[in-house]
């Protein structure tokens, strides 16, 4: 896997930071980011053409999450965020045994929030299906935290609501309570949203677990650890350096924009349709 970005240079600080989701969801990682870190450029990119990743084996997710990462490290970008939990589970070491720049997954961040913020170990989380069938956040939360007992709920309706904006309402409510019930009989006192959609639904989520549950939102998470690397490596943006973002993905770019504007809070420009070449064998 090519790397142009290399390591740290003296322009390091203004180039932008990749990133990455099989679709939409990862925008609410980037608004995240946004917010947390102001004065950075992104470059976001969406692979539409495939989505869900879910579904398709280990190998073709790395070959594909190989491919996304190939065309940000073009865009000289200084980092990437892999806003996709597919992707994280089932590339992230594989991506950060090839570029040099810094590999920040979904993953990690919001599991050792939800460490740090459980007062009894009773750690409930919710996802996709294919999340969820993977124990990703079981094995990142018990590493962290052995006394923890994680209670995972698929959410897989969560995601339709907040593409089509229905995350307030009775269908939105109901459907939440129907999901939630199991896990608030378990007696769980931190919930992550283990979807990178689900952010949309918090305020939602928050009124149906009550003030005794935690809500662990991994977008927010994950660019915290981002903003901290960065601190940490001296590659932070230089105050009022911004440039505008940029939007690639690989189909449906009209679909995309209208979601993005929801997500976002306002409308997306520079978006443009791209083709990705094909990347590593990794069978």
């Amino acid at each position: 896997m090519a790397d142009p970005a290399g390591a740290a240079g003296p322009d390091s600080r203004s180039r932008p930071i990749g990133v990455f989701d099989s679709g939409v969801g990862g925008l609410t990682v980037l608004r995240a980011i946004r917010s947390r870190l102001p004065d950075e450029t992104t470059v976001y990119l969406g692979d539409t053409a495939r989505v869900p990743y879910g579904p398709k084996s280990p190998e073709t997710i790395r070959r594909y999450t190989a491919e996304a990462i190939d065309f940000l490290l073009g865009k000289r970008v200084k980092a990437v965020v892999i806003a996709c939990n597919t992707a994280t589970a089932r590339a992230h070491g594989f991506i950060l045994q090839r570029v040099q720049i810094p590999v920040i997954g979904v993953v990690g961040p919001g599991a050792r929030a939800a460490a740090r913020a459980s007062t009894r170990g009773a750690i409930g989380v919710i996802g996709t299906r294919g999340t969820i069938e993977s124990a990703t956040y079981d094995e990142a939360i018990g590493t962290i935290r052995p006394d923890a007992t994680v209670h995972a709920a698929a959410c897989p309706l969560f995601v339709a609501l907040a593409e089509e904006g229905w995350t307030d309402g009775e269908i939105a409510r109901l459907t939440a309570e129907a999901y939630l019930a199991p896990l608030l009989e378990q007696g769980i006192d931190t919930l992550v949203l283990g979807c990178t959609h689900y952010p949309l639904l918090k305020p939602l989520l928050t009124g149906v677990v009550g003030p005794g549950v935690t809500l662990i939102d991994s977008a927010e998470a994950t660019a915290e650890e981002l903003a901290d690397r960065l601190g940490r490596l001296g590659l932070l943006a230089p105050t009022g350096s911004g440039e505008a973002d940029r939007y690639y993905v690989t189909d449906d770019a009209e679909r995309f924009r209208m979601i993005a504007a929801r997500f976002l809070g306002s409308p997306i420009d520079h978006l443009e349709r791209v083709a990705l070449e094909r990347g590593p064998e990794t069978s």
